[in-house]
């Protein structure tokens, strides 16, 4: 049980110093909740807490004990609380944020309660609430496979939000195309869904996870070639001073510019890591190592005593692990696509390279799985039973009830961190990221962060991005299980225990600083909060600012422009499309024209593009992203339509098409390609 008087915990009071409620509306009543502040650092977190005397129902005052557990009806009357409420409670204390930013779909409720306080504040449509709010909301996923997305059923929608639905203006139709990849299909509500129709921008966590999420979503954004579907990455980043060990730290202060501390992201400040002694960074590494094989002995001697064995068997963790020997973590969510097990693909062949008694290899696992992941809490059986095998005993060890507190010794004090999901799986991962700053090197799939970090000083890469159909999954893993060994045998262990007279490993010393050098920069906390900010933040900012001038009529604009592109943009047409030349070579140059039916639009609501791009097996424009060139218009309109045009010069090979395209143009737009509003030319040379 929490000691709230020891935490830096304060519950939130009104103006008459009653606690401050807010409540949302289940079925047949309210839901109230407290609110709570925590202060971290100079940031304000607010919590919401239901366990209160105002619900009388267990099940409403349960609401918030757990994150995991319960039934779909408990996980939408969660995340109503947190969207809904949370957007209450931040009124409630007085506090209006321009920007939301929704971290996977959970919250995106919110957006919801966002436009239904604009339509009750100022007298507005859904529409036009829609269009205003949707300027100041950021969207960022977090998964990479259609499995992980939350959806609820239709009865659990029309139980909850019959009432809301009605007060936005809304049908039920209506309500519910909004939680819908594809409009009027009978298909889950989606809350990604309803998170990316509601936001102004879109991200993903990598740059792999990037490709795959334009993939995932590429049906809100029909006809839209892949690489141009507007979901953003953002790579993940930690916050070092959470990671990092003291004495690394310590070592930084002495050899960096004292700026690395608040400004991690800096690459010229990392440049300094080359100065730093290879036998101080090793020592101090080495000592970290120790700490981590003392911390995993004691915290194996708790849990074998917890178990039920004899006190002699359970002081017997007293010799496993090698406080000498190469370390290798593997620490995080125990979810299937992880494949914690697969390192024991081959058993003996893991023994051998396990207990080679002069080049000795020690393996420290930790983690949870999901309270209803029976697959990964079957990966956790099988660990420590394996670890139970006389021969493993003295090289394995799992640490039970993972925290932050074993993660940090983990990071801090293995050599290697292994990482082996499914590619393309793993929509970002960090652990790999804090060995980073601790003198550790990351051997992983080419998946996630690690897709876009490796490089071969850096670490190893096991495979080379290959990607496998589910029913070659038996085979996958033999593949990549050998590949796994073969750069232990080979590379790692070899590299590791290269020892100079003075038993330092330089070579591996060398992969270490270089890892740092060029990775520390580019992985931190630092750098991604001032991209969100660059690409997301202030670009929102500015756009609510115009939205909300003059009492929102430059808002109003944009949403009345927005419903009329929505109603007649199928007038929209490209009569022809007339080539100077039709000879596509490398370097010819010529003149494209295009007629375009603009119906009840003007030039200036339009943009008229020339694309060009690679052709498929079908002869057709394929997925990747192709060469864009704006056309203009040329003379007057006639008939309601108008001709623009371009010069274009071919400037690389192979099969390619041409064609012509029409998108909206709005200052305000937060980008070129809106859902649903492209219009493509029907020929190509």
């Amino acid at each position: 049980m929490n000691d709230l008087a020891n935490l830096p915990l304060t519950q939130v009071r009104d103006e008459q110093g009653a606690p401050l409620l807010i409540s949302v509306t289940l079925p047949r009543r309210e839901l109230y909740a407290a609110v709570w502040q925590v202060q971290v650092g100079r940031v304000q977190l607010y919590l919401l807490d239901s366990n209160i005397p105002e619900n009388p129902a267990p099940d409403d005052r349960n609401l918030t004990d757990r994150l995991y557990g319960g039934d779909r009806r408990t996980r939408i009357r969660q995340e109503i609380l947190m969207g809904i409420g949370g957007i209450r409670a931040l009124d409630a204390l007085g506090l209006r944020p321009s920007i939301c930013h929704m971290n996977e779909g959970h919250s995106a409720f919110l957006a919801l309660e966002r436009i239904r306080q604009l339509q009750h504040e100022k007298s507005l449509s859904f529409n036009q609430a829609q269009e205003i709010t949707r300027a100041g909301n950021v969207f960022t996923t977090h998964t990479p496979v259609p499995a992980g997305l939350e959806r609820f059923e239709f009865d659990l929608i029309d139980e909850h939000f019959g009432d809301y639905s009605r007060e936005l203006g809304l049908s039920r139709e209506e309500f519910l195309n909004l939680g819908r990849e594809h409009v009027g299909d009978h298909e889950m509500f989606s809350m990604p869904v309803l998170a990316m129709r509601l936001s102004s921008g879109t991200n993903a966590v990598s740059k792999l996870h990037a490709w795959v999420s334009r993939g995932m979503w590429g049906s809100l954004y029909p006809d839209t070639p892949l690489d141009e579907v507007p979901i953003q990455s953002v790579t993940n980043g930690v916050h070092i001073q959470t990671w990092i060990s003291d004495e690394i730290a310590e070592l930084f202060d002495h050899y960096l510019d004292p700026a690395w501390r608040e400004e991690d992201g800096r690459p010229d400040l990392w440049a300094a890591v080359d100065d730093i002694p290879n036998d101080e960074l090793w020592r101090v590494h080495e000592r970290s190592r120790r700490q981590l094989i003392a911390f995993a002995r004691e915290r194996l001697h708790q849990q074998l005593l917890r178990r039920g064995f004899a006190r002699s068997e359970a002081d017997a963790s007293s010799r496993v692990l090698n406080p000498r020997a190469l370390t290798i973590g593997f620490a995080r969510r125990f979810a299937t696509y992880k494949r914690a097990t697969l390192i024991f693909r081959d058993l003996p062949r893991l023994k051998r390279i396990a207990s080679d008694p002069h080049r000795p290899v020690q393996f420290i696992f930790a983690g949870k799985a999901h309270p209803h992941d029976a697959g990964g809490k079957e990966f956790i059986r099988q660990i420590i039973h394996m670890a139970q095998d006389p021969e493993l005993r003295p090289h394995i060890v799992f640490l039970q009830n993972y925290d932050m507190h074993i993660a940090r010794q983990l990071v801090q004090g293995v050599d290697i961190w292994l990482n082996n999901p499914r590619r393309p799986q793993e929509a970002s991962g960090t652990s790999g990221m804090k060995c980073i700053y601790n003198a550790g090197l990351n051997c992983s799939i080419l998946d996630g962060w690690w897709d876009e970090g490796y490089a071969p000083e850096f670490g190893w890469a096991i495979g080379n991005g290959e990607e496998y159909p589910p029913h070659e999954e038996g085979h996958q893993d033999h593949v990549e299980s050998q590949a796994l060994y073969n750069i232990l045998e080979k590379d790692v262990v070899p590299l590791f225990y290269d020892r100079d007279d003075d038993n330092l490993p330089q070579e591996w010393m060398r992969h270490v600083k270089a890892s740092m050098r060029q990775l520390a920069p580019r992985f931190s906390s630092h750098r991604m909060v001032q991209e969100y900010s660059e690409l997301f933040y202030l670009p929102s900012l500015q756009r609510v600012q115009r939205m909300q001038a003059d009492d929102l009529q430059q808002g109003l604009a944009f949403s009345a422009w927005r419903s009329r592109l929505e109603q007649f943009w199928h007038e929209i047409r490209i009569e022809s499309l007339e080539f100077s030349d039709t000879q596509l070579v490398v370097g010819a140059s010529f003149e494209v024209k295009a007629r375009v039916h603009l119906g009840r639009f003007n030039p200036a609501d339009l943009r008229v593009q020339l694309y060009s791009g690679k052709l498929n097996t079908q002869r057709e424009l394929g997925a990747h992203a192709g060469d864009v060139v704006d056309m203009q218009p040329l003379g007057e309109r006639e008939n309601g339509s108008q001709v623009f045009h371009a010069r274009y010069a071919y400037h690389v090979g192979g099969e390619r098409g041409l064609s012509a395209r029409v998108l909206p143009r709005h200052e305000l737009l937060p980008d070129q390609i809106h859902q649903g509003l492209i219009t493509w030319a029907q020929t190509s040379p």
